[in-house]
């Protein structure tokens, strides 16, 4: 999977008012922000942590009759539509030996997580706990016949971790009446999947989640997928909360709770989420339950650059494994989880308890924050390391009273310059992924908005969430998990622009990235000569097109302002995702 790096954010967190939160049976209704800040405080602390996805699924490992089930690995069942007794029969040969908790909290530990969250119950019902609601679990259903929640708890909390559980309170594929991702209330795929919905949430769910309050005490509980979850019946879950004082819930219970935490999936939003705590989760390769068959693993400098993108936007990270049926963690995962590990006993203190960036944006990697009494320290973390070993700070109109590179500790000068503040850095990076700089400003770090500058290549790149928009509607937005794009562009008299500046002089071919269903609307450039584009026309609004619109020249250091003007006749909205000036050799 290839991962897109999105621009920081001003943004830093703040909290929900109590009148935000207040329904039926959340125990956090009449919270006030000191309360809240006081009770998150841990889990903003940590910033990462492991999530395991382990059941009956790890059995099958993606393979069902000899084929290859397309999906995630833990929605097999879903996915292949196997029939209850078919899927029960892989209980028989679920037998973990090789399952040690105490290294995987160790593991956890080693790779600088702060906190582990493991599936209890998964979208097949299979508890990883014994239960009196249900027999189709660890003890009821498979040789193994023990507990495996239990011992993993005891280990974390060994290892100094939060501990937390997953819990699929909807859907259920086996116990009756359990929801179906896309079926209405008591349809399946087969017979043994009828019953109520409601019968199942009054006798499998509740008391479930009673259990695993009342036993496990976790400080995280994660629900997931709200699929037929009206207000009621997610009341009564809401209230079972209250059995462990203190706990962090996430925003997929349903019926209008919105829980601690926003739940990103397989994506890091642009700029996080401002006013809220969020959490992305994410593989390390391709699906969340073990599959004998992916080794699509991300690599070290993606899981690298991940973790510091998201502590830079005011988010934590929660990275998978996938154990095997035997409970074991594969062995590239424990691999690249050390790795990260060997990273973080550098870096760590960049990203434990950090805040968001002050900077809108830097060209070169991402920058993280934290109050040093009076004064302020940034983290800079460096992807593009300078070649002629001159780092420059965009915008940051603040004194730096010291910089120094976390690896080593060395002093780092700094010289003022016209166009800002510059790093004066060794001629070698100290990581090849992602080295940091500590830089200690005075007071609170004034950033002024800069142009936006190159990348390494001389490419300068205008998103639309370092646009400026001048109009009533024109705004940036996203659809799903996909890049932002200039949208709702109805009215001709909008405009957008950017400020920009080159760092070479030379000739630049423009491309602009759009979609119009409608094509033919013609769009002038101003501000780097007189230049018009004509939208392509495209099969929708989420299809985009690259078109030239010709080559100009810039000048090394001169500010320039495009600016986009549609001409009014025949004006139809067009979508804009991106819009590139690449040197011309």
């Amino acid at each position: 999977m290839k991962t897109t790096f999105l621009a920081g954010t001003l943004a830093a967190l703040t909290t929900l008012t109590p009148t935000a939160r207040a329904l039926e049976g959340d125990p956090y209704a009449n919270e006030t922000p000191e309360q809240r800040d006081a009770r998150m405080g841990w889990w903003r602390e940590a910033k990462f942590g492991m999530f395991i996805h382990w059941g009956v699924y790890a059995v099958p490992a993606g393979t069902y009759k000899d084929k290859k089930i397309g999906g995630i690995g833990e929605w097999i069942m879903r996915n292949g539509q196997i029939p209850v007794a078919d899927y029960r029969a892989f209980a028989a040969t679920f037998n973990p030996t090789k399952y040690d908790p105490s290294a995987w909290a160790a593991l956890a530990k080693e790779a600088g997580m702060r906190y582990m969250v493991i599936t209890s119950k998964h979208h097949d019902g299979f508890t990883l706990f014994p239960s009196d609601a249900s027999p189709w679990g660890i003890v009821g259903a498979t040789p193994w016949k023990k507990d495996l929640i239990g011992p993993l708890a005891q280990a974390a909390r060994g290892q100094g971790l939060k501990f937390g559980l997953y819990y699929s309170q909807a859907q259920d594929w086996t116990n009756p009446g359990g929801a179906k991702a896309g079926m209405k209330d008591g349809e399946g795929w087969d017979d043994a999947h009828k019953g109520s919905f409601d019968a199942y949430i009054d006798g499998v769910a509740v008391p479930q989640v009673r259990e695993i309050l009342t036993k496990y005490q976790p400080d995280v509980l994660w629900w997931d997928t709200p699929h037929l979850m009206t207000q009621p019946r997610a009341e009564k879950l809401a209230k079972l909360l209250s059995i462990k004082p203190g706990i962090i819930h996430n925003n997929r219970l349903g019926g209008g709770y919105h829980g601690d935490t926003e739940t990103p999936e397989q994506f890091i939003p642009a700029t996080g989420f401002p006013g809220r705590d969020w959490e992305t989760c994410m593989t390390m390769n391709d699906t969340w339950g073990f599959k004998s068959y992916d080794h699509n693993w991300k690599p070290l400098s993606t899981l690298i650059t991940n973790l510091v993108d998201i502590a830079s936007k005011g988010g934590n990270y929660l990275l998978n494994v996938g154990p095997t049926a035997e409970g074991e963690i594969p062995a590239e995962s424990v691999k690249l989880l050390k790795e990260v590990g060997a990273w973080m006993k550098v870096n760590g203190e960049s990203i434990y308890g950090s805040h968001a960036s002050v900077f809108k944006g830097l060209p070169w990697g991402r920058c993280t924050t934290k109050n040093a009494g009076a004064d302020t320290i940034l983290y800079l973390h460096v992807f593009d390391w300078p070649a002629d070993g001159n780092l420059l700070v965009p915008g940051l109109a603040t004194p730096i009273k010291s910089a120094n590179l976390l690896a080593g500790g060395a002093a780092v000068t700094v010289e003022k310059t016209p166009a800002g503040q510059v790093l004066k850095l060794p001629a070698k990076a100290p990581d090849a992924i992602s080295s940091t700089i500590k830089v200690v400003v005075q007071g609170k770090p004034e950033v002024v908005v800069m142009p936006v500058l190159p990348n390494k290549d001389g490419v300068l790149t205008l998103k639309p969430d370092d646009a400026q928009f001048q109009g009533k509607e024109i705004k940036s937005e996203r659809k799903g998990h996909g890049p932002s794009n200039i949208g709702f562009w109805t009215d001709p008299a909008d405009t957008v622009s950017w400020d920009m500046q080159a760092d070479r002089d030379g000739k630049y071919a423009i491309h602009i990235e759009a979609a119009s269903p409608s094509g033919g609307s013609v769009i002038k450039l101003t501000g780097v000569g007189d230049l018009a584009c004509t939208a392509p026309k495209t099969a929708n609004y989420e299809t985009y097109q690259t078109v030239k619109v010709g080559v100009v020249n810039l000048t090394k250091g001169q500010k320039v302002t495009l600016r986009l003007l549609p001409v009014a006749e025949g004006w139809q909205p067009v979508n804009i995702r991106k819009i590139q000036f690449t040197p011309e050799p």
